[in-house]
């Protein structure tokens, strides 16, 4: 006799919080910034390859894609810089994948990573699917973020991140110096600046 039970694999996740995640159906209801923030502090960017003290976390590369994408796009209303900073938050469960294991894993992934995406820009008000020239914008700053990280941390050449991320055509990418800080200041400056965008709704 099969104990229905047990017959499915887990497909939940507690959180610190106490919200179980499922991961298959998630709801915004079971999404808290505080579970963001402390599990992309904790994520590190690059499998960890970065120089210094402490790993880059997706939580300092979501900070900086924001500020990059405030930058580049200096009119765009505080829900779009939101959209920016949460743009890997499904990352807090699901990890940070460098794109050769995304490819080998294949569509599975993004399947779920927009699953939980949807879920939790519903959670924080904004649209599930975020118009896709605010997408486009937010990607440019992502891969301007990513050409700095290659540089700055991971040991790439300049032509190597001019091939593989593009060569950045933005001032601000010349502008900017990424310092590393322990996962704790990193999660309460997420959580404070997540806080201040939602006031300038």
């Amino acid at each position: 006799m099969v104990n229905k039970t047990t017959s499915q694999p887990r497909a939940w996740q507690r959180m610190l919080s106490g919200r179980r995640l499922d991961l298959l159906d998630p709801t915004p209801m079971d999404i808290e910034i505080e579970d963001i923030a402390h599990g992309l502090a904790f994520v590190a960017r690059w499998n960890g390859q970065t120089n210094g003290d402490f790993p880059y976390s997706v939580a300092e590369h979501s900070l900086l894609v924001e500020e990059i994408f405030g930058t580049i796009s200096p009119k765009a209303p505080a829900k779009w810089r939101l959209a920016a900073l949460l743009h890997d938050a499904p990352e807090y469960v699901i990890g940070d994948m460098i794109s050769p294991v995304k490819a080998a894993i294949g569509p599975g992934y993004g399947t779920l990573d927009d699953r939980l995406t949807a879920a939790i820009h519903l959670r924080f008000g904004l649209p599930a699917t975020i118009p896709a020239s605010i997408k486009k914008m937010i990607k440019r700053a992502d891969k301007i973020s990513a050409w700095m990280e290659a540089v700055q941390l991971a040991g790439f050449t300049i032509s190597e991140a001019n091939k593989f991320f593009g060569e950045p055509n933005d001032d601000v990418a010349r502008g900017l110096n990424i310092v590393l800080r322990p996962p704790k200041e990193v999660r309460e400056a997420y959580v404070d600046r997540h806080n201040t965008l939602l006031t300038e709704f």
